[in-house]
């Protein structure tokens, strides 16, 4: 089960990365909306992502920000089973 958690959050971090090029890596605790590694121009494309990757539909009215600041939160909160 974790390896296929490993390989969903991987596709988000895989995604971000395509969008930043000059980025080699993400730290799993690096704040993806304060260093603009997803911005608000990105951010509906992010949100499809994380619901196509852990094939869970995202509810925008409950939705809590720091749920999608890290690879770690949005990990624990999208893909922990």
């Amino acid at each position: 089960m974790a390896q296929q958690t490993t390989a969903s959050i991987n596709e988000v971090k895989d995604w971000v990365l395509a969008k930043h090029t000059e980025r080699q890596d993400i730290g799993a605790d690096e704040d993806l909306i304060e260093t603009r590694l997803v911005d608000s121009l990105s951010f509906v494309e992010f949100i499809f992502v994380i619901e196509q990757a852990s094939g869970t539909e995202i509810d925008m009215d409950t939705l809590d920000l720091d749920d999608l600041r890290t690879l770690a939160a949005i990990e624990k909160r999208f893909f922990a089973g």
